[in-house]
């Protein structure tokens, strides 16, 4: 039986910036129009770490039981480890989901936009055949799509739309730059498992790249969102502050450059997530003024 500690663990809570970040910078995009409103924000927080934990849980499932997680290096793996049995981490993952989907119901009740119940059965959908089913996207080198979509696009504007009712240029500017971030994460990681993923059949995008290219288009991910804010200086000088991440930014893509591996990527993993989440507080409060 799985420790608390270890079902923690099991949710990689190193991820939840990729949910929270949209949700800051959607509403300080709303904001700007004067329409940020708390408790819609704070529902659309809740919906956005739902669906990450869910992802999270439903990742570690399909991926264990497929046996993809056997010989893997980061965090805790509850079914390929046999901390937990299958079933009880499909459960967790299911009721992630459902959270998500209750919190999603109030939030279209507060705000009257019915039809996003239907974006919200969308993401989840996306979330479970990310890696579950018997033909996972994952697999076929489109898992950075689904995040830059449903974590990028549709959860900062979703976020926008909810409190202000309109969708702001600087809003999708963010939303951009909020999904490259968000897929910078999960391509750092593919790139730390390229060696056990091709071993495993499992064809993400850093296997399909190849680890130079792979790691090029880390970069790439991480330094276009800096730009991205510059532009969105020109709706608030004040989103300029982004740009204090700078020299984190050189310290992430270095090793990553350097050609860093295994082990070694972990830290850049861990510092991917705060670097996005850094990113939306500075741009969504930079927004926001």
């Amino acid at each position: 039986m799985a420790s608390t500690t270890e079902w923690v663990a099991g949710a990689r809570p190193r991820t939840l910036p990729a949910a929270a970040t949209p949700v800051i910078v959607g509403s300080g995009a709303a904001a700007q129009v004067d329409g940020f409103a708390f408790w819609p924000a704070l529902l659309a927080l809740g919906v956005a770490l739902a669906l990450q934990v869910g992802v999270n849980y439903a990742n570690d499932y399909s991926d264990g039981v497929r046996g993809t997680d056997l010989d893997r290096v980061g965090p805790m793996r509850l079914t390929a480890t046999g901390a937990a049995r299958p079933g009880q981490v499909r459960a967790a993952a299911f009721g992630a989901f459902g959270v998500a989907a209750v919190l999603g119901l109030v939030l279209c009740a507060v705000t009257g936009h019915w039809w996003l119940i239907a974006v919200g059965a969308l993401a989840i959908l996306a979330g479970w055949y990310y890696t579950g089913g018997r033909n996972p996207y994952g697999y076929r080198g489109l898992g950075e799509v689904g995040v830059f979509v449903f974590f990028g696009l549709v959860a900062t504007l979703g976020t926008t739309y909810t409190q202000a009712g309109v969708v702001t240029w600087p809003s999708a500017v963010g939303a951009v730059a909020v999904g490259l971030l968000a897929c910078a994460i999960l391509m750092v990681n593919n790139i730390r498992d390229i060696p056990t993923d091709v071993v495993a059949g499992k064809r993400t995008l850093a296997v399909r790249l190849g680890d130079f290219r792979a790691r090029r288009a880390y970069v790439a991910m991480i330094w276009i969102p800096l730009l991205l804010a510059v532009v969105c200086a020109f709706a608030s000088p004040w989103a300029l502050g982004t740009l204090v991440l700078l020299l984190p930014a050189v310290l992430l893509t270095l090793p990553v450059i350097a050609g860093a591996r295994g082990p070694l990527l972990v830290p850049v993993l861990a510092g991917t997530g705060l670097f996005e989440l850094a990113y939306g507080v500075l741009l969504g409060v930079g927004l926001a003024l």
